[in-house]
């Protein structure tokens, strides 16, 4: 058994829509609303959290939810995270425990950003964690299309095509 296989197994890790596996291991029970948010007339958790692994091959395909994202790393290889910025930018955050070769330990990806990730070059997984706040509800998530986002960010095609299902 890899260990890549080992978490998927021992913390019950699950396919996820966008790629890789997922657990969600915090829900608030404390929940908030908000008169001008009719998707959720029920209210919103306050924060969540979940388990997040990709392999090797494997990416996280470009997409954005409405809240802040904190990402935070756990085991396994470094993780490169790409999203793009307010002003069009792509941004390129490695995720990682090398902390002399530039690599972070935690990063915040701001609410309605575009985003994507994938184990860095010889990388066999990455073990993440990521926390949301408001909490995340997959009414609040969707997936770029990649022929849209390319027209929107003509200069990231390359990355796009490859981020992107």
């Amino acid at each position: 058994m890899s260990k890549a296989e080992y978490w998927v197994t021992h913390l019950k890790l699950e396919r996820h829509p966008e790629g890789g596996f997922y657990k969600e291991i915090y829900k608030s029970t404390e929940v908030f609303k908000n008169g001008n948010d009719a998707d959720f007339p029920e209210g919103r958790a306050l924060a969540t959290s979940i388990y997040f692994l990709l392999e090797a091959g494997d990416f996280s395909t470009f997409h954005r939810i409405k809240s802040d994202e904190i990402w935070h790393f756990y085991d396994g290889d470094p993780l490169e995270i790409f999203h793009i910025d307010f002003e069009g930018k792509m941004q390129r955050t490695v995720l990682g425990k090398n902390i002399e070769n530039g690599e972070v330990l935690t990063t915040v990806i701001p609410a309605t950003c575009w985003f994507g990730s994938r184990p860095a070059n010889g990388s066999k997984f990455s073990l993440v964690g990521c926390t949301v706040s408001p909490g995340f509800d997959f009414r609040d998530f969707e997936m770029a299309d990649k022929a849209l986002l390319s027209r929107e960010f003509p200069s990231h095609f390359s990355l796009i095509a490859e981020l992107c299902r």
